[in-house]
């Protein structure tokens, strides 16, 4: 039984001609030493982007409510907003950047 990562590493890449957020996303998981309340700011930082890139918003982590105005306990919100951030903008470079798109 492979884990979740595993049996995503084995998915095969997407058909040509479709968008960067379509199958296979390694990208989109968070890096080893991003862990606990920072790690849940990646994650939500990747969809406030996927959210912007399909709305055809143009991007700017600093117009995202959850950024503005964090999901989480004010303790929690230290690491939160940078993995927010980080997040945000892999998410960026990768739906956006390159990719023919309208604001």
């Amino acid at each position: 039984l492979l884990s979740i990562p595993a049996a995503r590493a084995l998915q095969e890449p997407p058909p040509p001609g479709y968008p960067p957020h379509y199958g296979h996303e390694v990208w989109a998981e968070p890096p080893a030493e991003v862990q606990g309340m920072e790690a849940r700011g990646f994650h939500d930082g990747i969809e406030g982007a996927r959210k912007d890139y399909e709305n055809h918003r143009r991007p700017n982590v600093e117009k995202r409510e959850e950024y503005r105005h964090t999901p989480v306990d004010h303790h929690d919100r230290e690491p939160y907003r940078p993995g927010f951030r980080r997040g945000y903008e892999t998410g960026v470079e990768h739906l956006m950047r390159g990719y023919p798109h309208s604001y």
